[in-house]
C-alpha cells in the first residue's frame, strides 16, 4: 500500500501522472485501494490540509457497469480544494481535469448510524448548493478500474459551488434538472435522478459506509453526491457554468497562460460520470 500511495503522491507533487496502481496489490482489493487512500488522507493531514467534507463517485449505472461495480465509492475533500464561484483555475494546477455537475449538501448535523435513512439525511440535511467538480487523475491517460480510482482518493481535484444556499423543504432533488455549459455551448445533461435514482440515495449510501467504517458524516459536512451528466474534459482557456433548477448556477474558468492543464485526450463520453 505504502508503494501505491507514494507513487500517487509523487504524481501529484511533480505534476507528470503515474502508471495504474492496480497492479501493487491484489485484482480487486477494494479494501486494500480505500487503505491506500486512507494512507495519502493521513499524510495530508500531517501537512497541513484540512478535510472539509467527503465527495461520492461512482453514482452512474452506466459506469458501475463498465468497471464491475455495484456501490458507489468515496473520497475526502480538502478547504484548499474549493474555487470560489466565478473563480479560476491556475494552469497546471491539475493533470488532466474533466468537469461535472453534481448537487452538494452541507450538513447541520451528524449522521451517525450504520443504517443511515432518507429521513435520516433530510432531518440533517442545512441546505444544498449547486457544484462543479474537478475530477483529476493522478494515473496516466486515465487508465482506471475500481481500485485505482478508489485509491486515488476517488479522482479528487477541486470543487465549486453555487453562493445561495437552498434548504431542502424547497427542493424535490429527484426532478432537478442539469444543463452544463462549456464556452456557452451545452456539453452535459441530466438530472437528479440520473444519480443513484436521487442525490439524497447517494447520501445515504455515503453516510451508512463512512459510519460502517467508524469515521461518520458530521455537522458542517460538505458532501458532493455524484454526477448528474456526463464528465468533460476541461482546456486552458474553458469556461464551465452549470444550472441546476431550484438550485441556481455555478461557473469555475480554466487558465489559458502557464502549463496545459490536460484534458485533451479524450472529449464527452455518454455514460463518462464519476
Amino acid at each position: 500500500m505504502v508503494k501505491a500511495a507514494d507513487l500517487l503522491a509523487e504524481a501529484a507533487r511533480t505534476g507528470i501522472a503515474c502508471p495504474p496502481v492496480r497492479t501493487l496489490f491484489d485484482e480487486g482489493d477494494l479494501e486494500a485501494a480505500y487503505g491506500v487512500q486512507q494512507l495519502g488522507v493521513r499524510r495530508d493531514l500531517d501537512s497541513g490540509r484540512r478535510i472539509v467534507g467527503r465527495k461520492i463517485g461512482l453514482t452512474s449505472p452506466a459506469v458501475q457497469r463498465q468497471l464491475g461495480v455495484d456501490q458507489p465509492d468515496f473520497g475526502a475533500l480538502f478547504a484548499d480544494m474549493a474555487v470560489p464561484d466565478g473563480g479560476e483555475v491556475p494552469a497546471g494546477r491539475l493533470l488532466q481535469p474533466k468537469v461535472e455537475a453534481e448537487v452538494a449538501l452541507v450538513l447541520g448535523r451528524d449522521l451517525p448510524d450504520r443504517e443511515c435513512t432518507v429521513v435520516d439525511v433530510l432531518r440533517a440535511v442545512d441546505f444544498a448548493l449547486p457544484a462543479l467538480e474537478i475530477v483529476d487523475s493522478r494515473v496516466r491517460g486515465w487508465d482506471i478500474s475500481l481500485v485505482d480510482t478508489v485509491a486515488d482518493n476517488a479522482s479528487c481535484g477541486l470543487y465549486g459551488l453555487g453562493a445561495t444556499p437552498v434548504p431542502l423543504t424547497r427542493i424535490d432533488l429527484r426532478t432537478v434538472t442539469m444543463a452544463m455549459t462549456r464556452g456557452g455551448a451545452t456539453v452535459s445533461e441530466g438530472s437528479g435522478a440520473d444519480c443513484l435514482g436521487s442525490p439524497l440515495n447517494a447520501a445515504v449510501w455515503l453516510a451508512s459506509a463512512l459510519a460502517e467504517r467508524g469515521d461518520p458524516l458530521r455537522a458542517g459536512d460538505l458532501v458532493l453526491t455524484g454526477a448528474l451528466g456526463p464528465m468533460v474534459p476541461a482546456r486552458p482557456g474553458d469556461v464551465f457554468e452549470a444550472t441546476i433548477s431550484d438550485l441556481g448556477s455555478v461557473r469555475v474558468a480554466f487558465a489559458t497562460d502557464g502549463t496545459d492543464t490536460g484534458g485533451t485526450e479524450t472529449d464527452v463520453t455518454e455514460g463518462d460520470t464519476q
